[in-house]
């Protein structure tokens, strides 16, 4: 069986997956590392443990015969840098984007470069500290200038992953473009403090999304198929970890991807199977709000409710706006259980009730005011719970609160667009309350749920379809359910 095999890497889970030619989980495995801590005693990501577990995973895969695999790829989450020196090998910790910023540092920086918000309207990145990941480069050429000389390349931890198979060092849009404060949206290019502050010495050549590698040997001077002289300059292949970490079983795998950023990966079935105009809302922690079809510059006021831009595997840039409903959500579940004496699981069994909509309607309670700051909690928080009289009634006005907000984030990024459907993955879209609730919102819009086995993983593996996989792309790689 012809197959693809993707690492998804989380903050938490890590996972492989085997994928077939119709696009079907066929072998999956996942760990969990445990966290290490910088020198400041910060917790931060295992990149030596994330490392074994990758040679472990191949080592495992070359013993599957009845699977043939074309392909690799990887997606992993963002604003995370791998600090490599001339040896290939890691030079410092893999930092936290929770990482606490230093505020005289960061007030320099800003007050260098026309302030907060002419800088994040240039780069689409609001202020947000270590996870502005170009920010933490800025950090270690100030503050640790020796470890800053040691630095070869700097490589998103997508990008790395990579670096790990094939010893090219490439860079990758879908990382730089995602709240990185490294790139000029307006110039299609990097800022230019990243030039003035010979930042961009230490990032590698960018590549297409949809490029892939050869597989052989490390720093033996291939190219990324397709790449023209004029696409990718510089010298991108250094030194492998020396004495190969990799087991000398592994699979005959002739190709790699070079990594993608995960949420812009997690995008790609629906851009893949959908040409009209649309709108995601990936939930889950964050519920995140993404329309490829809108290229309107961010404004001041957007950049105000965390509005930002991802970048596509294609290169566009799709506006987004955040709000931490997922968070929320399960808080006040938990509230909800202890004041009425239920099981936290038991939000999950309530049925959508019309009825109990209408009558919170009527009785005129507060809503929360949906144009506040995203990030902030709705005003549910703040109810007494012994106005209601049921916990189904309580968590039908919960939910209400958090629609307040999800309508007005999730507006920002319809403005000026023709959208005719609105998709959402993730815990909420299992949840009947929220999606009759949305439907409601937008009468004159589609709204649907929908499903997609391992999004993340399944969008590494259709960026580069057609260097592995000879078959038309499946017409039912994503299940909708409609609301209206």
């Amino acid at each position: 069986m012809n197959v693809i095999a993707i690492f998804d890497i989380g903050k938490t889970n890590k996972k492989l997956f085997l994928f077939d030619e119709h696009y079907k989980i066929v072998w999956e495995r996942s760990t969990v590392c445990d966290a290490v801590s910088d020198e400041d005693g910060d917790t931060c990501e295992d990149v030596l443990a994330l490392r074994e577990w990758v040679c472990q995973s191949l080592a495992e895969l070359s013993a599957l015969k009845e699977f043939d695999v074309r392909a690799i790829n990887f997606s992993a989450y963002g604003a995370s840098f791998v600090h490599i020196g001339q040896d290939g090998q890691p030079v410092a910790p893999l930092y936290n984007y929770l990482k606490a910023y230093p505020e005289e540092l960061k007030k320099k920086f800003y007050d260098s470069y026309g302030g907060e918000v002419t800088f994040s309207m240039l780069t689409a990145s609001p202020v947000l500290g270590s996870l502005n990941s170009g920010m933490q480069l800025y950090r270690i050429r100030e503050l640790q200038p020796e470890l800053f000389g040691r630095i070869k390349y700097s490589l998103h931890l997508p990008q790395w992953l990579s670096y790990l198979l094939t010893g090219r060092a490439y860079s990758d849009i879908t990382s730089i473009g995602c709240h990185t404060n490294l790139w000029n949206f307006s110039q299609a290019n990097y800022h230019e403090w990243v030039y003035r502050e010979g930042i961009i010495e230490k990032l590698a050549p960018i590549a297409p999304s949809t490029s892939v590698v050869p597989i052989g040997a490390a720093g033996s001077g291939v190219t990324a198929a397709g790449l023209t002289a004029s696409e990718v300059t510089g010298d991108a292949a250094i030194p492998a970890f020396p004495g190969p970490p990799f087991p000398t079983k592994m699979p005959a795998i002739p190709i790699a991807g070079i990594g993608l950023h995960d949420s812009s990966a997690a995008i790609i079935p629906y851009l893949e199977s959908f040409r009209e105009p649309f709108v995601l809302i990936s939930t889950g922690t964050w519920c995140i709000s993404m329309n490829p079809f809108n290229d309107s510059p961010l404004t001041v006021a957007e950049l105000q409710k965390d509005c930002l831009c991802y970048m596509s595997y294609q290169g566009k840039p799709v506006k987004a706006s955040r709000l931490f409903a997922g968070y929320e959500h399960e808080q006040q579940v938990r509230r909800l259980a202890d004041h009425f004496h239920k099981l936290p699981a038991y939000a999950a069994t309530v049925d959508f009730d019309p009825e109990l909509v209408e009558g919170l309607r009527e009785m005129g309670v507060g809503a929360g005011d949906g144009d506040a700051v995203m990030v902030g909690a709705s005003v549910f928080g703040q109810r007494e719970l012994t106005a209601f009289i049921s916990y189904e009634q309580a968590y039908h006005r919960l939910i209400m609160d958090i629609m307040e907000q999800q309508v007005a984030s999730t507006q920002l990024v319809l403005e000026g667009t023709e959208v005719k459907r609105i998709f959402v993955d993730g815990g909420f879209g299992k949840n009947q309350v929220y999606m009759h609730l949305l439907a409601d919102a937008f009468p004159d819009i589609e709204v649907f749920a929908a499903s997609i086995p391992q999004a993340t993983a399944m969008g590494a593996a259709l960026a580069i379809h057609s260097h592995w996989n000879s078959r038309f792309l499946p017409g039912d790689i994503i299940e909708l359910k409609y609301y209206k």
